[in-house]
């Protein structure tokens, strides 16, 4: 057995024990969705981080610094603004108006101010989500494959069922507390590879100068952060699409619950130094890891592999090993998530809230469990079947779940005068327009980030909707 195998099986037995330990929390839904809101900020921290950043952030992330170069940094500078933002103006309003109105999810705080005619919004919002996690989880179900391949030589497809199977174990056994413990170890994980491969793959190159001559050979563009690209595509285009990948950490749900799944305020307001330290450091990393390589290696089939490549070729096995489970952390850190965040769609607004059982926690607490199964399964079906871009593929559901929930929430916490008919239209205006101009438009204008016009609709029709109908009201 190689020395890789064992560290994976070890990281593996790590997780089991955290699943086993947290699974007394399970018999309730608010436990087995949130943990009984009582968190300290170290594992909000490090779980928000985890939650948000997946395998896209070792293999897409540093897959565009391999493909694009300096230019990629504007990622880093959206996602800090990004985090930055959901902090400040987020984090405090939606616990505290969580807490008031006992809410579990992201969608009963999104009702909890109206009568929610017919449940229409938080039907909408079942959809939105169901609809985008399944898109979101394929993305890491094929990051998964992607890694056990490029590290162990396994098969594609056997490599996302291996991956699927520990991601939906732990998940069902222990529920919200295992996956926010286990994010804690995989987020110091990430952050120490993020460290280590970039500094190896600098110091392999002879130095951050060598980096830079050798990038310039192969396209002065690669060293450029206002180069214009091959294309023609305007360079401000370029960097408002990079810079506002960060937008949607102002909606992503798996992300609002964490902030919901905190002790108090006062840990809310530690937590968020550590988050963006931590962001930080995994962002930058990432994208220097992928600068970096792309002067080692040029010319790889497949950018998304850089991470994995560098791993094997400039660590001894047992390092190599470890930097497996790191890759490995970035995509089980956001499956788990985004697992629990389609069962409480379907479990508590779908069957408790829309339909109106009257079971028992308990038993909705076990049905959660079962639906965290299918979902799972569900897919890995669709991530067996092709790889697909990963990079691509993870921001499209981004934009898709942040131009929903973003411009509802903000007017849900901050406008006084919000209505019933704002945050409908602003949720159905936000995700058609973001899906829209990603399949229809986004090639014909440069591909602008897709958030972008969903964040545009989404806020204009939240509060000019909320305006004529208050308005009417009155």
């Amino acid at each position: 057995m190689s020395t890789t195998v064992i560290v994976l099986i070890v990281y593996l037995g790590i997780l089991v024990a955290l699943a086993l330990w947290s699974r007394r929390e399970t018999h309730t839904l608010s436990g087995y969705y949130l943990a009984g809101k009582k968190l300290p900020y170290w594992v909000v921290a490090f779980s928000t981080n985890a939650t948000g950043e997946s395998g896209w952030l070792l293999l897409g992330l540093s897959g565009m610094g391999y493909a694009v170069g300096v230019q990629a940094y504007w990622v880093v500078v959206g996602e800090i603004l990004g985090i930055a933002a959901s902090w400040w103006i987020i984090a405090r309003r939606i616990k505290r108006y969580g807490d008031e109105t006992d809410s579990i999810t992201v969608p009963d705080v999104l009702v909890a101010k109206f009568d929610d005619k017919w449940n229409l919004i938080r039907g909408v919002a079942v959809v939105i989500i169901l609809v985008m996690v399944t898109a979101y989880v394929t993305a890491q179900m094929v990051a998964s494959g992607k890694t056990l391949s490029s590290f162990l030589g396994m098969e594609y497809a056997t490599g996302v069922i291996v991956g699927s199977i520990f991601i939906i174990g732990y998940t069902f056994v222990g529920g919200y507390k295992a996956v926010s413990y286990t994010d804690v170890v995989q987020g110091v994980l990430m952050m120490l590879g993020l460290i280590a491969v970039p500094a190896a793959a600098i110091f392999a190159s002879g130095g951050w100068g060598e980096v830079q001559s050798n990038l310039t050979l192969q396209d002065p563009a690669l060293v450029d952060m206002f180069a214009m690209s091959d294309s023609g595509k305007p360079v401000l285009i370029a960097i408002a699409s990079f810079v506002a990948i960060g937008l949607p950490f102002l909606g992503v749900p798996q992300l609002l619950i964490r902030f919901m799944s905190a002790r108090d305020d006062v840990e809310i307001k530690k937590a968020r130094i550590v988050s963006m330290s931590v962001m930080l450091i995994f962002t930058a990393g990432a994208v220097t890891a992928g600068v970096a390589g792309r002067a080692l290696f040029p010319g790889l089939e497949d950018a998304e592999t850089i991470f994995p490549v560098l791993s094997n070729n400039l660590f001894p096995e047992i390092i190599s090993g470890m930097l497996l489970v790191v890759v490995l952390s970035a995509i089980m850190s956001t499956v788990d998530s985004l697992l629990l965040l389609a069962s409480s769609a379907v479990v508590r607004d779908t069957y408790q809230k829309i339909i109106g059982t009257t079971k028992s926690e308990e038993s909705l607490s076990n049905y959660g469990k079962l639906i965290t199964v299918v979902i799972g399964v569900i897919a890995v079906v669709f991530g067996i079947q092709e790889p697909r871009v990963i990079f691509d593929f993870v921001l499209a559901s981004w934009s898709g779940l942040g131009s929903a929930f973003g411009p509802a929430m903000v007017g849900i916490l901050y406008y006084n005068r919000i209505t019933w008919a704002g945050v409908l239209s602003g949720m159905l205006g936000g995700f058609i327009a973001s899906v829209v101009w990603l399949t229809q438009f986004k090639s014909d204008y440069h591909d602008l980030y897709e958030a972008i016009p969903g964040f545009i609709v989404g806020f204009a029709l939240t509060y000019g909707v909320s305006w004529l109908t208050s308005e009417k009201d009155n």
